[in-house]
């Protein structure tokens, strides 16, 4: 069997033959259809995580698969699609990343629709991240204004989608030109450049921001006075500054989405998204590796280069 593993702690992963799962009792034993590339795996494999696995180890915080044996009156009979995430997945045992799995049923999510492998490995953090920044720490109402940074990214895309079906204009703002076309339909596109008028108007009754770093206040001030702005990631830096007398002026609520803190609410909300998604009515992008270029996807992901998200997929499906 093949898994994508890393040896050394900054090493990128290797393609292994490793020896077949044995499932245990009270665990699922799955057929891995996608396993995604996520942002903690890079941070898992830099070695410096509070938490990490005994090398060597299988990458891969989340996936999907199909079970292929489960316990009696678990509920996950043979054949039903399943997303794979948290129990410890690729940040305290083995991952996603190869053709077979046993994992804790607390860590697999049976689907009632159908999902594409790929979709149904990677949709989980940007939809019900975009929910719970839109619906729980927001507030959005209808007809606002809302101005999405990353709006061609994984969350950004999906924070942008949401809003619109929830009735806002929404204005999507991406950092080059290029990626202008890769913005939802029904958002009105907007390069960083271009997106310097919106602090002469401030329009924006919400910001969401999935950039962070040193420009966040900046943006904040595409806000009118009294607006909000949630600030999800930090990919453009950790750290913002903020000058406290410009910001009493400014009026804008700063608001943090912190999904750990989060996880039982955002499993309560997958439900309805993967309707939603099944029925076309969400997307997410995806860009697809074969199991072998792990490694490759893991460093376009830290070079930012990635259109939403990135999965690898094993050629084996028997």
């Amino acid at each position: 069997m093949r898994a994508a593993r890393f040896h050394a702690w900054g090493a990128p992963p290797v393609l292994d033959d490793v020896p077949e799962p044995v499932r245990a009792e009270g665990q699922v034993l799955v057929r891995v259809q996608a396993g995604a590339v996520a942002h903690l795996d890079a941070t898992v494999a830099g070695g410096e995580f509070g938490m990490r696995p005994e090398l060597p180890y299988i990458g891969g915080v989340e996936g999907a698969g199909v079970v292929l044996a489960a316990d009696p009156g678990s509920g996950l009979e043979p054949g039903r699609q399943v997303v794979l995430r948290g129990g410890g997945l690729g940040v305290l045992r083995d991952g996603t990343w190869t053709e077979r799995v046993s994992v804790p049923v607390k860590a697999v999510t049976s689907l009632d629709h159908p999902l594409a492998p790929e979709v149904a490995a990677s949709f989980f953090v940007p939809a019900t991240t975009a929910y719970v920044a839109l619906h729980d720490v927001a507030r959005l109402a209808r007809d606002e204004l809302v101005v999405v940074t990353g709006a061609a990214g994984a969350v950004g895309s999906m924070v942008a989608q949401q809003a619109l079906v929830a009735g806002a204009r929404v204005i999507g703002v991406v950092g080059h030109e290029e990626r202008l076309a890769q913005v939802p339909p029904g958002v009105e596109p907007l390069s960083r450049t271009a997106a310097e008028e919106l602090a002469r108007q401030r329009p924006a009754t919400l910001l969401v921001d999935t950039l962070g770093g040193s420009g966040l206040i900046e943006r904040t001030r595409w806000v009118r006075p009294g607006g909000r702005a949630v600030a999800i990631g930090y990919v453009t830096g950790a750290e913002a500054r903020i000058d406290l007398p410009s910001w009493l002026l400014d009026d804008v609520a700063l608001l943090p989405v912190n999904m750990i803190r989060r996880e039982r609410r955002a499993r309560e909300v997958a439900g309805p998204l993967i309707e939603r998604l099944a029925a076309g009515e969400l997307s997410v992008p995806v860009q697809r590796f074969d199991l072998a270029d792990a490694a490759t996807a893991l460093d376009l992901l830290r070079a930012g280069r990635i259109r939403g998200r990135a999965v690898v997929v094993p050629d084996d499906h028997g």
